[in-house]
């Protein structure tokens, strides 16, 4: 199995479903608090209309205080819609460009007002735009596994939309389970055959825990060849354009699963789960991982 890279996305997919503003500074120290846990790709934010998704307001202003100073071999990402979205990206110093399209037309209407033929060929010209800007730039099929409005999503339109990035000479590919439909056979067949396109594609998985496989599905992503993958601390987030919003995995219950096996010890596994408490505090409820609650397995367990 490949060394797994680890991509922290909650300070964009885990905050834009919630409703109590986070302040810059509070954010500020959550992200600087994991990249310098040996987290490989931290996501400060998205470079959307501060309307419609309200937490992601300051995220230029993250950007500008984080990118001179944060800790060397941590890559700072930041989720892009559209070409005003890319130039804001450029202007504040964004390491590394994301972006998708959505499988489902309905997703993707609610999500960017665009159906999906229409947004991949929008996505496919910021990708190439980033890219001559000499950017790190991930695409993504986004509700690839399903949908809560549509159901079932072709399999065949999923790697039609592939097909368009890798003739876009567009390489690092994401496959994300917006809608958490996944599950293990699913994922293997399709990452097989997206694989089995272009064995030099770099794929990354995101998998949302609405029904509780999100594990599962990355432990069955990575056996197939996945190298990268995407968790949010505490287990936090969801896409807000979806019909059941849903966490994601936690960032500290993968690493303590990956160190259970001997695999990405590097990371400093007390660390995340600090930041996890402290997202909890900070929003006063219970949140979705495990492992900030119970403490890893060879520590002495809470009181």
């Amino acid at each position: 199995m490949a060394r797994a890279i680890l991509h922290e996305v909650g300070p964009r997919d885990g905050l834009q479903m919630e409703r109590a503003v986070v302040a810059t500074d509070v954010k500020e120290a959550w992200i600087r608090a994991i990249a310098a846990t040996g987290i490989d790709i931290v996501q400060v934010g998205s470079f959307v209309h501060p309307e419609k998704v309200p937490q992601m307001a300051d995220t230029d202003e993250l950007f500008r205080r984080l990118t001179a100073d944060h800790p060397p071999g941590v890559v700072l990402s930041g989720l892009v819609l559209n070409e005003k979205g890319l130039d804001r990206a450029l202007a504040c110093g964004t390491e590394m460009i994301c972006l998708g399209a959505s499988a489902s037309d309905t997703h993707s209407r609610k999500n960017t007002g665009m159906g999906s033929t229409e947004a991949v060929g929008r996505i496919v010209a910021t990708a190439r735009a980033a890219v001559a800007k000499g950017r790190k730039v991930q695409v993504s099929v986004q509700s690839a596994f399903g949908c809560g409005f549509e159901g079932a999503i072709p399999e065949e339109r999923v790697l039609q939309m592939v097909a368009a990035y890798l003739e876009a000479g567009l390489r690092s590919i994401s496959l994300a389970d917006t809608a958490g439909h996944a599950h293990p056979a699913q994922v293997e067949r399709l990452f097989g055959a997206v694989l089995g396109l272009d064995r030099g594609i770099e794929c990354t998985c995101h998998f949302h825990n609405t029904y509780g496989l999100g594990m599962a599905n990355i432990v069955t992503a990575m056996r197939v060849g996945v190298t990268s993958i995407e968790t949010s601390f505490a287990g936090l987030g969801g896409c807000p354009f979806t019909k059941v919003a849903a966490g994601n995995v936690a960032t500290e219950d993968f690493a303590h699963a990956l160190q259970r096996q001997g695999l990405r010890t590097d990371v400093a596994l007390d660390r995340l789960i600090d930041v996890a408490k402290d997202v909890a505090a900070f929003f006063g409820r219970d949140m979705q991982g495990y492992v900030h609650k119970t403490g890893p397995i060879g520590k002495k367990e809470p009181s």
